[in-house]
Formats: C-alpha cells, sequence, structure tokens
C-alpha cells in the first residue's frame, strides 16, 4: 500500500474538522431559533473531547513500551488499564466528539453535513486501526477487543464495573 494511502482518511477528517471550526464561528448561533442547551452540551461535550484527545498520549508513553525518543504512537504492548479499560480507541472518540461538539454549538447545516461525513470517515478509520492492532499484537489484541468496546464510553464503563464486581 502507497504511504499516502495509509492517511488519506485521517488527513480528509483533519481537512473536514478545520471547516467545521471555520464554520462554527463563522456562522455560530446566529439567531434565537437556536438552542442554547445544545450549544452548552456541545461546549461540555468539547471539553470531554479534549480529554480524551490528550490523556492517551501520556497514558501510551507511560504504559505502552515505547521507546526513548519514539512517539507515543509506537507502542510495544497493550495497554488495557485506566482509560484503555474502557476504550479502545479514545484519541479516534475524542474526534468525533470534537466533530459532535461543533454540529451542537453552531447548529448550523453545513457544519452539520460536514460533521457526519467527518465522523463517518473517523469511524472507517477506526476499523482500519482495529486491524493494524490485530496484525501487530494477534490474539491478545482479539481478546482485548471482546472486554473493551472501540468507542462506547457508557458501555465501557458498564463492562469494567462487572469485571471489577466478578473480581
Amino acid at each position: 500500500m502507497k504511504q499516502w494511502k495509509k492517511y488519506i482518511l485521517s488527513t480528509t477528517f483533519g481537512l473536514l474538522l478545520i471547516a467545521q471550526i471555520i464554520l462554527a464561528f463563522v456562522f455560530g448561533k446566529v439567531n434565537e431559533l437556536k438552542s442554547d442547551v445544545m450549544m452548552w452540551a456541545g461546549w461540555i461535550i468539547w471539553i470531554l473531547s479534549v480529554i480524551l484527545g490528550w490523556l492517551p498520549i501520556l497514558i501510551l508513553k507511560r504504559q505502552g513500551g515505547v521507546k526513548k525518543g519514539e512517539s507515543y504512537v509506537h507502542t510495544t504492548k497493550i495497554v488495557d488499564s485506566g482509560l484503555y479499560s474502557i476504550l479502545r480507541h479514545p484519541q479516534y472518540t475524542a474526534g468525533i466528539l470534537f466533530s459532535l461538539a461543533l454540529i451542537l454549538i453552531s447548529q448550523n447545516e453545513y457544519v452539520t453535513i460536514m460533521g457526519i461525513i467527518a465522523i463517518s470517515l473517523m469511524y472507517i478509520d477506526i476499523l482500519k486501526a482495529d486491524k493494524h492492532e490485530i496484525e501487530k499484537f494477534g490474539d491478545e489484541y482479539k481478546e482485548y477487543m471482546k472486554r473493551v468496546p472501540r468507542i462506547n464510553f457508557i458501555l465501557g464503563i458498564i463492562r469494567l464495573l462487572i469485571r471489577k464486581r466478578k473480581k
């Protein structure tokens, strides 16, 4: 596979996200028909997306067996504790939530259309990431997949509580 093909989905997602940001703040809440509740829900979701976006950098650097000087994405072992006991892909989830936050904050049809496309691309990229991790870690990752959901953090919390209760 050509190198650029590996990054086409994430690059397209990034461009759509930038367009969403620009449009959200250009065409944001401009009329009274838009809901303040939805806007504030968007800001709360945005804060959650920031946390889910940055926390994995620290976690994977510390627990992922990353060699000194390497990027946090170059893990040598599966991290399945803390945040990674709830979600397999917190940073992808952060991207999806950020796009959703912009939809709710702006309540603009163009931002919504771009967001739906961006979220769809991100989900396809998540599926590709799972395939990559299976190739990298094999059966150990397949077992991890059975325990921890891709992006559904509510299900992840429930599963974690059930696992803790069983112990």
